[in-house]
């Protein structure tokens, strides 16, 4: 494996500065639930609202000497980020997102003044065009998963929480494209050999889940989900993360969109964070027994507020959320 626990010290020296370190705060609802300390890793308080700032940082910070151009492909916080990021270097960014992105997070990005380029329908059709203006125009793609950077960078959150808890038994990150995951477990099963780290995702359209089981990475079908930041394929060609996650990850969980809902309207209940449907993930699994017993404490990674505030107002108030042509009835909230 091409990563290590260095690479995570070098990057979390290279951001430094740059980035948050943020809390590991404990919830006390969370913890009578699990019957163990559950804590909450609040990377919501970047200052894009996600983790993603962190790779991004760093793959910029590493970027080819003279580079005066960045593009990547995203569904909406790694984008933000890489549009932070080059923006505080003087570099000038591309953002290649597909339709299925909601306009919040595109507006955002574009009040940071980069480009925002809508292709096709899915993550996939994104990367083509990313990828386009590596080819004719001399870009530097920054991946939103699949680069050695931006992995380091998402490790840094594990490597912060095993510096903060020694104690961890149980890690649950949110799982997409398997940079945050990949990065994570590296940087804590460095560590401890013995934590476990579960990767937590929707259960449509978990492009890693359903690779793993496939032994080799393979397209899926995008759809809408409360946890959009989620979507989006891993890349046929998948260089790092794939077998990142395959090797260290101990378990993958998979939670419906009710129950994403439900997780919502806890974490907001309960400990009065507002998050995104991703962010809530290892949430929803804990408060639908999904989860194995823990032997000691256990953290999530809550990893961004960028959410459509329209849709969570629906879920915080127990109205119905349409999601492309399926609709989550939800309930008023009732601990």
């Amino acid at each position: 494996m091409s990563l290590s626990l260095a690479d995570v010290f070098a990057a979390q020296q290279t951001i430094a500065g740059q980035v948050v370190r943020t809390p590991l705060i404990p919830s006390a609802f969370l913890t009578e639930k699990a019957g163990v300390p559950f804590l909450l890793k609040m990377e919501t308080m970047q200052p894009t609202g996600a983790f993603k700032l962190r790779g991004a940082t760093n793959a910029i910070l590493n970027a080819p000497a003279g580079t005066k151009a960045v593009t990547c492909c995203s569904t909406g916080n790694h984008g933000r980020g890489v549009a932070y990021a080059a923006r505080q270097q003087g570099i000038k960014a591309t953002i290649c997102m597909s339709s299925l992105v909601p306009q919040n997070k595109v507006d955002r990005i574009r009040a940071l003044g980069a480009e925002v380029r809508i292709v096709g329908t899915s993550q996939d059709d994104a990367m083509a065009e990313c990828l386009r203006l590596c080819k004719a125009e001399g870009f530097v793609d920054i991946s939103p998963f699949d680069d050695r950077h931006v992995i380091s960078g998402q490790g840094t959150t594990g490597l912060e929480m095993l510096q903060d808890r020694p104690d961890l038994d149980m890690l649950l990150v949110p799982l997409s494209g398997g940079g945050l995951a990949g990065g994570a477990a590296l940087a804590a099963k460095a560590i401890n050999p013995d934590i476990r780290v579960i990767g937590i995702s929707m259960d449509r359209g978990a492009a890693m889940d359903a690779s793993i089981k496939a032994g080799r990475p393979v397209e899926i079908t995008e759809v809408a989900s409360l946890a959009d930041s989620l979507g989006g394929g891993i890349g046929l060609k998948n260089k790092l993360s794939f077998d990142l996650c395959r090797a260290l990850l101990d378990e993958i969980v998979l939670v419906t969109e009710e129950e994403i809902y439900l997780a919502l309207q806890t974490l907001y209940f309960e400990d009065s964070h507002v998050a995104e449907g991703a962010s809530v993930v290892g949430i929803a699994a804990l408060l639908a027994d999904k989860l194995p017993a823990p032997k000691g404490s256990v953290a999530t990674i809550v990893t961004g507020r960028n959410v459509d505030m329209a849709q969570f107002t629906n879920v915080i108030s127990g109205r119905p959320v349409q999601l492309g042509d399926t609709t989550v009835q939800g309930s008023p909230y009732d601990a």
